[in-house]
């Protein structure tokens, strides 16, 4: 007689599902994510485990540092979901594989989020609100909550389902396959969002200016003596619509030089610098706190 396989129903998954919402609920600077991470997967380990040893020590490996976008964690969820499963059904799956597949999504995942959620829907949800709230419909708000969370639950809800139906398929590979297909795609993907988004979140600015270049004579506007009549108000207007400059001499800052060769390029730089201190495994919050220092006496000192 075979012992009867132990499965996940789907309100079993739904407890999970429910409880993901609260995933930041409990946050913090070593571990982040990973307590509420832990308490959404209570309802599936008590289900697939029977003794207090293995609960315990499902909830151990599962209290291991964990952080990615609170609503692409989802996905994550449900192929965490199906390996817990397989292997609490006798798989051959070690902790190292759970928390592989887990830190192998969470990175390329973690960059999807913003861009989709807080810079795209939520913006175009709270136009939308906005816009019918200031001509005085209630609707305006009522809209924005109640699209905003459909969404936000639906997309959850869907998307941990289609990790835990994939699941089952990386489980059978753990040589490597899928897994490296996944985390490879799900790598190329986040890259490039990250890499995007460096111009747009990471801003520095420089005060200093640079000596003035003299202008040859056309390139900029002769204002004549006296009064200027309309004629002459209406020469000089289109001399600088032509584009024209209204001095002899062009101001040069050290910001527009950079610009004009590469925008974005510094703030590039200072990601690329911050990526080789972690490498060096320097703290992040030693990186954090050199930043703020930095650029506060470079404020000061007139530089930035």
């Amino acid at each position: 007689m075979t012992e009867e396989k132990i499965q996940l129903s789907k309100s079993d998954r739904q407890k999970v599902w429910w409880r993901s919402t609260f995933l930041q609920g409990s946050w913090n600077y070593e571990r982040m994510q990973n307590l509420g991470w832990a308490y959404t997967l209570i309802p599936a380990i008590k289900k697939l485990y029977k003794t207090k040893e293995d609960r315990a020590a499902a909830l151990e490996r599962h209290l291991e540092f964990f952080n990615t976008h609170p609503y692409v964690a989802a996905p994550i969820i449900g192929v965490t979901l199906a390996l817990e499963e397989e292997k609490a059904n006798g798989a051959p799956i070690d902790d190292t594989a759970i928390q592989g597949v887990k830190i192998g999504m969470m990175g390329p995942l973690a960059g999807v989020g913003d861009p989709v959620f807080w810079f795209t829907v939520r913006p175009i949800l709270g136009a939308l609100g906005a816009s019918l709230a200031m001509a005085g419909n209630i609707v305006g708000p009522l809209i924005f909550f109640i699209g905003w969370n459909l969404i936000r639950m639906a997309f959850l809800w869907y998307t941990q389902e289609l990790g835990y139906k994939a699941g089952s398929e990386i489980t059978k590979d753990l040589s490597g396959g899928i897994i490296q297909k996944i985390t490879k795609g799900a790598s190329i993907l986040g890259m490039f969002i990250l890499a995007v988004l460096v111009e747009r979140w990471v801003s520095i600015k420089f005060a200093l200016m640079l000596p003035a270049t003299k202008l040859s004579k056309g390139a900029y506007i002769e204002f004549p003596h006296g009064n200027v009549s309309g004629e002459k108000l209406q020469a000089i207007l289109g001399q600088y619509k032509d584009g024209l400059s209204l001095t002899p001499e062009k101001v040069n800052s050290l910001q527009g030089q950079l610009d004009s060769l590469i925008p974005g390029f510094t703030g590039l730089l200072l990601t690329f610098f911050c990526m080789w201190l972690l490498k060096k495994k320097v703290s992040p919050i030693t990186i954090i706190i050199a930043l703020f220092i930095v650029g506060i006496l470079a404020r000061v000192a007139g530089i930035m």
